[in-house]
C-alpha cells in the first residue's frame, strides 16, 4: 500500500515536471515549411540533449498516464528479486543491462566501448549454423540467442566480450584520405566453456527509440508497394518484405530491429525485457533462453515478472515520444545536399516521406505525414556488412534500412556518434563508405563528389 502511494506520488511529480519542460518548449519558434515536420504533428524543435525524451506535442490525455509511467519504468533499474519494490524486482540472472536507458540513452543511441571496456548499449546474438540461407535463428544449445555479459552478484556472466578495431584507409577521387575501421570481437571467460559447435555471432547497436510509433502505423500495403524484390525496374534496388512469425503463430509483416525481425513496439519491448535483461512476460513467459542445460534455483520477480499493464505501459512509451523536426529547410546549402542525396539514389531505400495509417489506442500516430527516411525493407548491403546470420527472411548480406530523422542531433544527444548495425561508423561519411551491395553504385557515386559537395550532402543530413 506505501509503495503504491509513493508510485503514484512520484508519477505525478514527474508529469508535472515534464509539463513545465513541454510549455517552455513550446515557446520556441516553430517552423512553418511542412518539410520541417518529420514526424507530422508529433514533431518537436529541441535541439538540446532533451530532444529525444519529451512527450509530443500532441499527447492525448488518455495516454498521458503510459507515457510517464513508461518512462520511469524506462529509465530507472530492474532490480534483483525479491525486493520490496516488488514491481521492479526480477532482473537476471544474466543480462546485458538493468534498464533500457542503459543502452538507449536519453532514448537515444548504444554506444560502442573502448577496447578494454565490457560493452552496455552493444548487444550480441548467438545461434546455431543452419543448414538453410534463410528461417528461424536456432539458439545455441548452452547460451541461447544472445550473450549475456553480466550476471547477479553469485553467478559468472556467460562471457566477457572485448572489441578490437582493424584499419583500412582509402581516398575520394579529389584525393581526400579516410580512414575506415573494422570490429573484431575478443570472446573469453565462457561461463560453460567456449562454443563446441560452429555458430554465428552478430554485433547489435542499440537504436534511438523516438518515432517508433509512427512506423508502426506505415500501413503495410505502402510497404508491399515500396518492395521491389526481383528488381523489376532494374535500377539495381530490390529491397524485399520482413515476415516474421510471431510468439502467437501469426505471420506479420516485420518493421523494427537491425534485420526487422519485429512486427510491432510491443513485441520488440517485450523481446528486449527477455534477452537484454532477463524479464519474463506474457509475451515470453520464461526469462532464460537456454533450455539445454541445467541451473542452479534463482529468485524470480513474479509469474511473471513485468505485469502486462507495466509491458503495455513500456510500449506505448517510445510511441508517445517527440519526433525532431528538421531544422534549415529553407537554407540553399541544404536544399542542395537534398538534390545530392536524390542524385546519388540514396532516397531509393531511405524513403522521405508517407502518411501514416492509425494504431488503435495510439491516435497520436494516426494520418501523420511523416518524413522517416525509411522504407523499412531488407537490403543486401554487401560482403563487408554480412554477419551471414539469416534472420527469418533476412539473408547474412540483409539489412533493414534505419530511419534517418534526428540524425542531426545524435551527437549532441548523446555526445558521440556510432552508426550502422555494429556502430563501426564514427561518422556520416564512414557509414555511406561501408555501403555495398545493392548501394555499391551511391558509394562510388560518394567517392566522386568534390569536397565541397560532400560538405553540402552532410549539411543536409545534419539537418534531419
Amino acid at each position: 500500500m506505501i509503495e503504491n502511494l509513493i508510485f503514484v506520488r512520484a508519477r505525478f511529480i514527474l508529469m508535472f515536471f515534464f509539463a513545465i519542460i513541454a510549455f517552455y518548449t513550446s515557446l520556441g519558434k516553430v517552423p512553418h515549411h511542412e518539410k520541417a515536420y518529420s514526424g507530422g504533428a508529433m514533431s518537436r524543435w529541441d535541439s538540446g540533449k532533451n530532444a529525444f525524451n519529451l512527450p509530443t506535442p500532441n499527447l492525448s490525455s488518455d495516454n498521458r498516464s503510459s507515457f510517464f509511467v513508461g518512462d520511469s519504468f524506462f529509465k530507472q533499474n530492474w532490480i534483483a528479486a525479491p525486493a520490496s519494490a516488488n514491481a521492479r524486482d526480477g532482473v537476471g540472472p544474466f543480462f546485458n543491462a538493468r534498464s533500457c536507458s542503459a543502452c538507449h540513452q536519453r532514448d537515444g543511441r548504444g554506444r560502442v566501448p573502448d577496447e578494454n571496456e565490457e560493452p552496455v548499449g552493444l548487444l550480441f546474438r548467438i545461434s546455431r549454423i543452419a543448414s538453410s540461407e534463410r528461417g528461424v535463428p536456432a539458439p545455441h544449445p548452452i547460451y541461447g540467442e544472445q550473450l549475456q555479459n553480466f550476471a547477479l552478484n553469485d553467478l559468472k556472466p556467460e562471457v566477457s566480450i572485448r572489441i578490437k578495431w582493424e584499419k583500412q584507409k582509402g581516398s575520394f577521387e579529389d584525393g581526400e584520405r579516410f580512414e575506415l575501421r573494422k570490429p573484431t570481437y575478443l570472446l573469453s571467460n565462457w561461463r560453460d566453456g567456449p562454443p563446441k559447435k560452429p555458430f554465428r555471432l552478430s554485433a547489435r547497436l542499440a537504436p534511438q527509440v523516438f518515432g517508433v510509433g509512427l512506423l508502426q502505423a506505415i500501413p503495410g500495403d505502402i510497404i508491399k508497394q515500396w518492395s521491389d524484390p526481383n528488381d523489376s525496374d532494374g535500377d539495381g534496388i530490390s529491397g524485399r518484405l520482413q515476415r516474421v512469425e510471431t510468439s502467437f503463430g501469426e505471420t506479420k509483416i516485420g518493421r523494427f530491429g537491425w534485420k526487422a525481425e519485429q512486427p510491432d513496439v510491443k513485441a520488440q519491448t517485450a523481446k528486449a525485457l527477455h534477452t537484454d535483461m532477463g524479464l519474463s512476460s506474457s509475451v515470453h513467459p520464461q526469462d532464460l533462453d537456454h533450455q539445454e542445460i541445467p541451473r542452479q534455483n534463482y529468485p524470480k520477480g513474479g509469474e511473471p515478472e513485468v505485469e502486462d499493464h507495466i509491458l503495455d505501459h513500456l510500449s506505448k512509451y517510445p510511441m508517445l515520444l517527440g519526433v525532431p523536426g528538421r531544422r534549415d529547410t529553407e537554407d540553399p546549402k541544404v536544399k542542395r545536399g537534398e538534390e545530392l542525396f536524390n542524385k546519388l539514389q540514396c532516397s531509393k531505400c531511405h524513403k522521405a516521406e508517407v502518411k501514416t495509417g492509425e494504431i488503435k489506442g495510439v491516435p497520436e500516430v494516426s494520418s501523420q505525414r511523416i518524413q522517416p527516411f525509411t522504407d523499412l525493407l531488407l537490403h543486401d548491403m554487401g560482403p563487408d556488412l554480412a554477419d551471414q546470420r539469416p534472420v527469418f527472411e533476412a539473408s547474412g548480406r540483409e539489412w533493414r534500412t534505419p530511419p534517418l530523422w534526428g540524425l542531426g542531433l545524435f551527437r549532441k544527444v548523446n555526445g558521440y556518434l556510432f552508426l550502422l548495425h555494429d556502430g563501426r561508423a564514427r561518422s556520416i561519411e564512414e557509414a555511406i563508405l561501408w555501403h555495398g551491395g545493392e548501394a555499391e553504385n551511391a558509394k562510388k557515386k560518394f567517392l566522386q563528389l568534390e569536397a565541397r559537395e560532400r560538405g553540402l550532402l552532410k549539411r543536409f543530413l545534419l539537418s534531419l
